[in-house]
């Protein structure tokens, strides 16, 4: 059971935010999109969970086609999600940010604080249950947006920037803890980041973007070898003169 892109468009009027985007997540294993800013990151995650409907192509889940599935019919199916900000319910503590999405997937109110206290043990933050989610530290926001979006057990977890604003031991206890998902919850993983040392160190596969097409594709070693990678992160410019 794969995730994929097949040669997804997306036009918003005469703009084209990704054009002919093919890539495809497995279960276990962690994958990076990166690319500058604007290159469509945001989008494909958009695409890949039902918040965005393709206007070419198709999303594969399983072999079967769910382009036209809606983010919430995605996430029952196993698609699971972070934002670039939070969205924890701040009018909520810890534990109801977990147990209310279990309950939005369809577990009774006790199931679903089972499933909580869990997943908050098994990351290390059992000792938040009852801290109110809108006082809490970036880093911990972070760590129980990741949480939450593992309720109900996703079989694919798409991260958006999870890493921004972190410094390098926070960024490195966030590769540990993507690793963990993958290898002991046997989730496929997307992770899209600017943080590229982060990628490079976690990801077998990465996927790259500039101006919404894929430009390379391929693990650390084809990734930093690339002339495309260098000249959309640093400009052609720069790769004349170097």
């Amino acid at each position: 059971m794969a995730l994929a892109l097949e040669q997804v468009g997306v036009a918003f009027g005469g703009f084209q935010a990704l054009a002919g985007v093919s890539l495809v997540v497995q279960p276990g294993q962690v994958m990076g999109l990166i690319g500058p800013n604007g290159a469509g990151k945001t989008t494909c995650v958009n695409v890949l969970t039902g918040f965005q409907r393709p206007t070419g192509g198709r999303v594969m889940l399983g072999g079967r086609d769910v382009s036209a599935a809606t983010a919430h019919a995605m996430r029952r199916l196993g698609v699971a999600r972070t934002f670039q900000a939070g969205r924890l319910f701040t009018g909520l503590d810890v534990l109801d940010n977990l147990a209310v999405t279990g309950v939005g997937l369809g577990l009774s109110r006790h199931h679903a604080e089972v499933e909580a206290i869990r997943l908050l043990d098994w990351m290390g933050l059992a000792g938040m249950q009852s801290r109110s989610a809108a006082g809490l530290p970036y880093t911990d926001e972070r760590r129980v947006a990741i949480a939450r979006a593992l309720m109900g057990k996703p079989a694919f977890l798409l991260l958006d920037e999870p890493a921004a604003g972190m410094s390098e031991p926070e960024a490195a206890d966030l590769a540990a803890l993507i690793r963990r998902i993958a290898t002991e919850l046997g989730v496929g993983v997307l992770l899209i980041e600017h943080n590229v040392g982060l990628v490079l160190s976690v990801c077998a596969h990465v996927v790259v973007l500039d101006g919404g097409r894929v430009i390379e594709a391929g693990d650390r070693r084809a990734i930093l070898s690339s002339r495309a990678v260098r000249e959309a992160y640093l400009g052609a410019d720069h790769e004349e003169a170097a």
